[in-house]
Order: C-alpha cells, then sequence, then structure tokens
C-alpha cells in the first residue's frame, strides 16, 4: 500500500499534517488492510489490498504491499523498504521502492492503544491512505478518520473504498506492481 509515494521523488511532511509521535514500529509490524486510498496508477483497479511490514537486519522496515487485479487475474506485489527520518518514535519514515529513490510514509493519525487503524499521507495531500488491521472498520470509526483527514487538508470525496469481501478470482499468479502504502 505504502505508498508510488517515490513518484513524489521527495521526503517531506504535508502541510497542516504532523507525525505520530510515541510511535513504536514493533507494534506496526505485521499485516495492514487498506481500508481506502485516493487514486494512482500503481493501485488502480486492485482489491483486496494489503501492506505487510516486517524489520529489516540494517534497522529498517520491510514493506510489501499486495492486490488482486481483476483485470489481470492476479495478484501485483511490491516489495520496499523504509527508514525513520527523524527519530524511530516518531510515525516519520521514508520508504522506496526503486532503488535509491525515497518518497515520505507520514503516520498522522494511529490508534495508539491497540495499534488498530492508522492514516497514512505521503510527500504531498495526493496521498491518502486508511488502514486498519482487520478488512473492515466500523462505518462510525471511518467517519471520524475521515473527517480527521478533511480537516488536515486531503480531499476525502475523491477516496476509493478497498473491496475487501471474499476470496479474489484468478489464479495465484503473482506481478510486480508500482508501490503504495
Amino acid at each position: 500500500m505504502l505508498l508510488a509515494l517515490l513518484l513524489a521523488g521527495c521526503v517531506r511532511v504535508p502541510d497542516s499534517v504532523r507525525p505520530v509521535e510515541r510511535f513504536d514500529v514493533d507494534r506496526y509490524l505485521g499485516q495492514w488492510y487498506e481500508i481506502a486510498r485516493l487514486d494512482h496508477s500503481f493501485e488502480r483497479g486492485l482489491t483486496h489490498v494489503t501492506a505487510t511490514y516486517s524489520l529489516r537486519d540494517d534497522g529498517g522496515v520491510s514493506v510489501l504491499n499486495r492486490g488482486f487485479s481483476q483485470k489481470k487475474g492476479r495478484w501485483d506485489e511490491a516489495s520496499g523498504k523504509a527508514y525513520f527520518v527523524e527519530s524511530p518514535d516518531q510515525g516519520f519514515l521514508k520508504v522506496s521502492f526503486f532503488g535509491p529513490f525515497y518518497g515520505a510514509y507520514v503516520i498522522f493519525e494511529l490508534d495508539q492503544d491497540d495499534y488498530q487503524y492508522s492514516l497514512v499521507s505521503g510527500p504531498n495531500k495526493s496521498y491518502l491512505w486508511l488502514l486498519a488491521r482487520t478488512p473492515e472498520i466500523d462505518p462510525e470509526l471511518r467517519d471520524k478518520l475521515l473527517q480527521k483527514a478533511s480537516a488536515a487538508g486531503f480531499d476525502v470525496n475523491e477516496l476509493i473504498f478497498v473491496d475487501q469481501q471474499g476470496t479474489p478470482g484468478g489464479s495465484a499468479k503473482t506481478n510486480s506492481l508500482g508501490a503504495g502504502p
């Protein structure tokens, strides 16, 4: 999910967005479901999108984004790596899916108690993801998070709500995709 952030080509925090403090990467690791996103070519048409994070030996975070393309009848995947920009207790990372080029990964809303949902931005307000530990979230919580994103200047009317229902059809083939959260 995390992410195409590379296409923006910079590592910065958008205006009116603040990375979360007291961030604990160990609690953030594991699989997240993409609930909603702003549209970008690297994820266009994908359903059942997930992002899985794990620790790297060099202290960074491995990123595996995965989604099903109904049009192609297969799973698409993108592998990347992320590193903290300022400090490991702040939800501000740089992520790369293409060699030395990094883009911003800014966690600006997070369930600090249980790490069950997050709002993630890229380097500008054309990148937004709503992630959760489950394929669906409570509509009231979703609306609260969308209000937070809207107040920060994101166009939530343009969000795509990702189909996470059932098991996608097609073969188990995979292909490399651009990037994402």
